[in-house]
């Protein structure tokens, strides 16, 4: 099975600029996820060094990734939380290998942390991946901005600790697109020009929540920003199925096309290779 732009329900043009290339959104981009971490559920320590991590970021995007994110932080539940300082340490040299090996590939950085954007945009970072809407560090935005990079918001509770909490929401995709909104306008005013949104899978929402999010996608993103879906090996997919993450490719695959059919951008996932478009 594969996905068809003709079968969308949203063929918009979006486009981000990425250090002056033009990056066409109308077409959806997958992301794959490079974690750089010991203690990620499903693949932590399998690529938490130079040689396996430009082997995976290779992997990747030869399986049809265009996005390479790289994280050094896991932010599962109950994960060891990390200073940027052990971010940077964790991330070494991988981004300057990739673009070295892979000089058309396209790099995120999953941080929260200004000092972390600042050493990814020296090695060459594109995006910036932050799942925590500059709420955790209060320069991140700042950075951004100053940096000129592409920015990945996404809806969070407001800190840390709490980001895992889940909320009881009146109204999931009201509150969402309110969190926007809101969000939104503080970018435009530091001068962030590219703004990727993310709804947030798996942070502080019940199953009920995200299956609502995903039933009404093309409600997300007020239709005049592109938007990103991270479902991949989510613990509202397998848990109620009492499976694992790797027990569950059939149906986040399907969840995956119905979230293109509703207009996704961006689909962040661990195997690029499941899934054609």
């Amino acid at each position: 099975m594969s996905f068809s732009l003709t079968n969308s329900n949203d063929s918009k043009f979006f486009s981000i600029n990425c250090n002056g290339r033009l990056i066409d959104l109308s077409n959806p981009k997958l992301m794959g996820i490079l974690n750089l971490t010991p203690d990620s559920f499903s693949d932590g320590g399998k690529f938490n060094s130079e040689t396996t991590a430009l082997k995976q970021a290779e992997n990747l995007l030869k399986n049809g990734a265009k996005i390479v994110d790289i994280g050094a932080q896991s932010t599962r539940p109950n994960s060891e939380f990390l200073n940027s300082d052990e971010e940077i340490r964790r991330i070494g040299n991988i981004i300057s290998l990739i673009k070295k090996e892979f000089p058309e590939s396209l790099i995120s950085l999953d941080t929260f942390y200004s000092e972390v954007v600042k050493f990814g945009f020296d090695e060459g970072i594109d995006i910036v991946n932050d799942i925590s809407a500059g709420q955790f560090d209060p320069e991140l935005l700042n950075t951004v901005a100053e940096k000129g990079l592409p920015y990945i918001l996404m809806h969070v509770n407001p800190n840390y600790e709490s980001m895992h909490e889940k909320l009881k929401f009146d109204d999931i995709i009201l509150s969402i697109n309110r969190f926007f909104s809101e969000k939104i306008l503080e970018l435009k005013q530091k001068g962030i020009k590219d703004i990727i949104l993310d709804p947030g899978f798996g942070f502080g929402k019940t199953v009920e929540d995200q299956y609502r999010i995903i039933n009404e996608f093309e409600y997300i993103g007020f239709g005049t920003y592109p938007v990103l879906a991270g479902i991949s090996k989510k613990s509202f997919i397998y848990k109620p199925l009492n499976k694992q993450p790797n027990e569950v490719e059939k149906e986040t695959l399907n969840l995956h096309y119905k979230l293109l059919e509703k207009g996704t951008k961006i689909i962040r996932l661990h195997n690029p290779e499941t899934l054609k478009i």
